[in-house]
């Protein structure tokens, strides 16, 4: 198998698991449009979690041997994930002889997909694995079975991290979606990558109409986001403990029934809601809190190209996408008291949606499709010359 210079390659694109149209699953909408004969891999699909998407919901896709076990085994709200260690060997198990490209869209193995020799891999990263390097020590202490369950979980983490690493190092070319992600790339495996944010559906967030007026008190805040710990959608329910301003809350996660508990009668947990429901509560929204450290935050990117600020931690990729003072407030410690002054600070400033909605057209699907095909383009031709320079 061989590239040619005139031929139109035969891509792959392999993606961790598609069971729900999340951030990760909006970047792949993309590159099926981008490559509209791909053939697409992943762990797991489950094509109800991906029904509204005109893009993926019709499109063939071949799914590994865990998503046989996960619909065989009886394994409890984890489902699938419960199969973790076998995530590297299902992977790599995917017989990609023939294709031109691979592209890999990963934040957790689908990077370490074996290309064929003579074939290019471009791997599109969400994020390193975020459970086996920083937050290691997070994960492993809501493991079940106590210490010898820590320390299965640690001799996992250990065995993964030498895997993660040796399988980026066969990959080509890197994408990263923010600096803060880069910086992490360079951190835990030495490598360069060259940042493309994700895409927004500007489109989408156009139909959204203009912010209530400031002085409409009644109009509730809104925190879309899994409920899973590194989201830390704690923060934002302890902020408006004793607020008289409403907290609606888009997401489902393990943690819902804690910030359930957690949340005062302004806060309102609303689960997973239609694409529909949620353009009527950005229309509702005064403005959007977002507490996590995102890699990138495309919650954020939508917010604005909706028309309404932001108040965010000032880390991981918001920064990429929130201005303190122009696009909306950061705030810099990862506390309650932190968020609720940069609240305070939000409500005595004014910010004009026309201005937001611009600042999010360099996010904008199109955009990303024009620099990621570019990208591909240049790597593929720097690609061919090498191999005929060295024949």
């Amino acid at each position: 198998m061989s590239l040619s210079s005139t031929a139109e390659p035969r891509v792959a694109i392999v993606h961790d698991w598609v069971v729900s149209m999340r951030g990760g699953e909006r970047v792949l909408e993309s590159l099926c449009r981008i490559y509209p004969k791909a053939h697409v891999y992943t762990l797991r699909h489950d094509a109800a979690g991906v029904a509204t998407s005109p893009d993926l919901a019709g499109r063939r896709i071949h799914p590994s041997f865990v998503d046989v076990l996960a619909r065989r085994l009886p394994l409890g709200a984890a489902e699938f994930r419960m199969l973790w260690p076998l995530f590297p060997l299902a992977i790599e198990s995917f017989n990609l002889a023939g294709y031109d490209l691979v592209i890999s869209s990963s934040h957790a193995v689908a990077k370490g997909a074996l290309a064929p020799p003579g074939a290019l891999h471009v791997s599109y990263v969400h994020s390193p694995m975020r459970y086996i390097w920083e937050a290691e020590t997070e994960y492993g202490a809501r493991v079940p079975g106590g210490p010898l369950g820590r320390a299965a979980f640690g001799l996992i983490a250990h065995y993964m991290r030498m895997w993660d690493t040796a399988s980026t190092a066969r990959i080509d070319a890197l994408v990263a979606n923010s600096r803060y992600t880069a910086e992490r790339v360079r951190r835990c495996y030495g490598r360069d990558s060259t940042v493309i944010e994700p895409p927004v559906d500007a489109g989408r967030f156009a139909r959204v109409p203009d912010p209530p007026p400031p002085d409409r008190e009644d109009a509730p805040y809104l925190c879309v986001s899994a409920l899973v710990p590194y989201k830390r959608v704690e923060l934002a329910v302890r902020a408006f403990a004793g607020r008289r301003s409403r907290l609606v809350v888009v997401g489902e996660g393990a943690e819902r029934a804690r910030l359930a508990a957690l949340g005062g009668p302004n806060v309102e947990l609303r689960g997973r809601v239609s694409d529909a429901e949620l353009e009527r509560l950005f229309g509702a929204a005064r403005a959007i809190v977002h507490p996590a450290i995102d890699d990138f935050g495309i919650v954020s990117a939508e917010a604005l190209a909706a028309g309404r600020p932001v108040i965010a931690f000032a880390g991981g990729g918001a920064p990429d996408v929130v201005r303190d003072g122009e696009t909306g407030v950061l705030f810099r410690e990862p506390t309650p008291a932190s968020l609720g002054e940069a609240l305070a600070r939000f409500e005595r400033s004014r910010f004009e949606p026309a201005r937001l909605r611009e600042a999010a057209r360099r996010f904008d699907r199109a955009e990303f499709e024009r620099r990621f095909r570019t990208f591909v383009e240049a790597r593929l031709q720097s690609f061919l010359s090498s191999r005929a320079a060295a024949r």
